[in-house]
This record gives C-alpha cells, sequence and structure tokens, in this order.
C-alpha cells in the first residue's frame, strides 16, 4: 500500500522518538561522582521517569532530591528553602451537556463545584461577548488559536473576569491550540484568582459540547476533590571558593503534569552543567538553583530571590534555563502533528544588552535561540522576576513548545541531541571571557 501524507501522519510516532533517550541509566542519570560525561538521555529519561511535577507533589519531591544528590556528589554544598505551595487532587472534573461529557482541567487555584456540580443553561461566547448577560449561566469561551500558558494573561483573565461579572455561575475556557488538548493555566500561588468554578476543556472534545449547548441542553460543572497546601522547596547548590562573585545557573523543575518538554531539558541541561562546572575552574563561585512553584506565578523564584539567591552586587552573571529550552518541533498538517528531529523554534534568549554579542556568537545555530533579544519588558517566567530583583548580567531560555502545559507533554516531546546541542551553547557561552 502506498503511503500518503495522511497516512504518514496517522501512524504512531513512537517509531520516530527510538533513540531519542537513548544512552539509559548506565550513561549517567545516576547521583554518584561522574566517571564520564553525563548524558542528557539517561537524565531525560529519568526525569520523565519520575512521573507528574505538581508542587509538593511525589515527582516534584522526588526531583529536587535526585538533583541535590547529583550536586552533592559533584562537591556542592545543599540548601533547601521550604514554602508551602496550592494542591487539588481530584476526585472528579467533568462538565456534561445533555449526554455529551468530557473531563476538564479545574483552574487553580481550584473553588470546587460541590457533589452535585454547578448546572445551568450554557452560552458559547468568543473572547469579545464575554461581557454579555450571563445571568445563573455555564460560559464557554473559546480562546483563539494560541499555545496558552497563564490564566493572568489579559486574553485570558479579562474575559473570565467579564463572563463571571456579567453573572456567570461557572466559566469553562477552551484552549484552542496546537495539540488539541486540555492546557493547565498558571496561577496566582496565594489566593483564588476567580470568584467562582473554572476550569478548561480539550479543543479536541468541544464539538460535541458546544453541538449540545446550542440544542439548548443544559449543562453540568462538576469539580470535586481535596485542596490545601503542602509542603514543597527550592534547591540551592553552592561551591564559594571566596573568588567573591558568583555564576547562578537556574531552572524550574515543577509543573502542571510530567512537563517532559517544558521542563525536561533544562533540568538535564541544568545537571550537565553542573558536572562541568565543577571541574572547570571557572573565575567565579557557583550557585546552581532549582525552584519548585513554577506553575504558581513563579511562587518559587519569589522566595528564592526574597531570602537564597546571591545578591545582585556579588553576582558576575545568572544564566536562566526556563521553558522550552530543547523541546521537539511537529508538523501541523490536517488536524495531526508528526513529529520532526530539530528543536522547536518558539523559544526565546534574552539578554543584558552588552551581553547580545556572546549570546549570539555561543547559540549560533539552533534555531530560536540564535537571535537573542535585549532583556527588557519581553521577558517571560522566572527571568521576569530575576532582571526584577535588580540583576544586571542575565540570560535566559524561555519559550512554548506544541505540547506546552498539556498532559501529553512526554517523553515524545523530548530528544537526547537536541538537549546536547543546547548543553554546548550554554558551556561555549559560560566559557567566554566577555561573560565571567
Amino acid at each position: 500500500m502506498a503511503q500518503t501524507r495522511r497516512s504518514l501522519l496517522a501512524a504512531p510516532v513512537a517509531g520516530a522518538l527510538t533513540g531519542g533517550l537513548a544512552g539509559g541509566r548506565a550513561a549517567g542519570a545516576d547521583a554518584a561522582g561522574p566517571t564520564e560525561p553525563p548524558s542528557a538521555g539517561a537524565l531525560l529519561e529519568r526525569y520523565v521517569a519520575l512521573g507528574g511535577k505538581a508542587s509538593g507533589g511525589p515527582g516534584d519531591l522526588a526531583c529536587g532530591e535526585w538533583m541535590a544528590q547529583w550536586l552533592t556528589a559533584r562537591g556542592f554544598s545543599v540548601e533547601r528553602q521550604a514554602f508551602d505551595a496550592p494542591f487539588f487532587e481530584a476526585t472528579e472534573t467533568s462538565f456534561q451537556i445533555g449526554e455529551a461529557r468530557a473531563p476538564v482541567i479545574p483552574q487553580a487555584i481550584v473553588r470546587p463545584t460541590g457533589p452535585d456540580g454547578i448546572e445551568g443553561p450554557v452560552l458559547v461566547r468568543d473572547p469579545e461577548d464575554a461581557a454579555s448577560p450571563a445571568t445563573d449561566a455555564i460560559v464557554v469561551i473559546r480562546l483563539p488559536y494560541g499555545r496558552w500558558s497563564t490564566a493572568a494573561a489579559p486574553a485570558v483573565f479579562g474575559p473570565v473576569e467579564a463572563a463571571l461579572k456579567a453573572g456567570a455561575r461557572a466559566v469553562v475556557l477552551i484552549t484552542s491550540g496546537p495539540s488539541g488538548e486540555a492546557l493547565a493555566l498558571n496561577a496566582d500561588g496565594r489566593a483564588p484568582m476567580f470568584a467562582a468554578p473554572v476550569a478548561v476543556l480539550a479543543p479536541k472534545d468541544a464539538p460535541a459540547l458546544i453541538k449540545a449547548a446550542r440544542s439548548g441542553a443544559r449543562g453540568v460543572l462538576r469539580i470535586t476533590g481535596q485542596a490545601g497546601r503542602r509542603e514543597t522547596f527550592n534547591l540551592i547548590g553552592r561551591k564559594d571558593g571566596g573568588r567573591g562573585r558568583w555564576l547562578v545557573v537556574s531552572t524550574p523543575r515543577s509543573g502542571w503534569f510530567g512537563c517532559a518538554g517544558e521542563r525536561g531539558p533544562g533540568v538535564a541541561a541544568w545537571m550537565m552543567l553542573a558536572d562541568w562546572a565543577s571541574r572547570a575552574n571557572l573565575p567565579v563561585d557557583l550557585a546552581f538553583v532549582c525552584n519548585s512553584g513554577h506553575e504558581y506565578e513563579n511562587l518559587g523564584a519569589e522566595h528564592l530571590l526574597d531570602k537564597a539567591a546571591p545578591p545582585p552586587d556579588q553576582t558576575r552573571f545568572w544564566l536562566h534555563l526556563g521553558a522550552n529550552l530543547a523541546a521537539r518541533d511537529w508538523h501541523e498538517l490536517g488536524g495531526r502533528l508528526a513529529p520532526l528531529p530539530s528543536a522547536d523554534p518558539q523559544r526565546f534568549l534574552l539578554a543584558s544588552p552588552d551581553l547580545i554579542a556572546p549570546c549570539r556568537a555561543a547559540f549560533k545555530g539552533l534555531a530560536g535561540l540564535e537571535a537573542p533579544y535585549p532583556l527588557g519588558a519581553g521577558a517571560a517566567g522566572e527571568l521576569t522576576h530575576i532582571a526584577a530583583a535588580g540583576y544586571t548580567r542575565v540570560a535566559g531560555v524561555f519559550g512554548a513548545h506544541r505540547f506546552h502545559h498539556a498532559a501529553g507533554d512526554d517523553a515524545r516531546c523530548v530528544d537526547a541531541s537536541l538537549v546536547d546541542a543546547a548543553f554546548q551553547a550554554a558551556r561555549r557561552l559560560l566559557s567566554d571571557p566577555r561573560i565571567l
């Protein structure tokens, strides 16, 4: 049978990933002192195997301890900065209209509906119509196509607030985007953002529900489970040689789901850089930091910068390895995704203006990162907080790959060779005398 573009895209993607995590545990994912250079494939495999990375959950804590052991084995003194973050362990999270039913992601900090749910007429709206009267209704808002990341974005927060002020009892967001999945949205980590329950529905599940809503059927949103706060920690590893100025390398480890492409490359590159820097006799003291609480609008980074990070006037350079450092790219055709061996270019390198030239040289040839931007109003994620805290010599990566914040952000989304390339570029940057 002849292969067509449609049949190729319908094929399972697993075959395209053979070798993407090659190397296995034997190639250097363990914490014991290094006998050979660490393997990006082994580190990625270990990170993915730890499962969900929700702040304070088993995967997040296990990941933090693994990274702490890695630093200790390389001569770092390790500190854990404890803080608490929200959590929600779901019992039921569903949206039903007539006979159509689909799972949803409850928006954190979660406002449960109670076991009977919230019931009412369903109004389907675009963001620009969200403020129309909606007394006692469940309002469904279809967000435009994008790689959605946070409920704090005006394009999300504004329509939700407008619908609630117009009388809605609950809001369901459709996160239209390349994966077709529901996307968990970052949230304030201190208090609920909205006065009523809000949830996220996958675009792939939306058509049947919208059809039922247009027939006049009533809807029921159910969000039940256990909510509260639990302890997690930031990790700070130091090698203080008395040089009087610090190199800080940071990466977050937590997130809504497994975070393979979102966080895995940053974690792996961070660990590889820690291994290299511990033996490189750099002209600086070393601080390798890893934050939890990221999905709660950088809650861990705020704690770190407030009390645990080296002070700005003693920091020679801060390198931040944020989301989508080296996730896989995909072809988008006919509503399907087909994996590519190259990196998703929707990643940005920002740097202090006087460091643009060495950043451009170090990351030459890496799609998206080869064109660094001056650090300014365009920063996102933890990089925003680092710059605002007064650090003047900074570079950082952030972005959003096609499965960003989706439950499907798994081992399909990473390839060891892409992480190796990012690590080599970061090492070139730190070896440039203009940086340190």
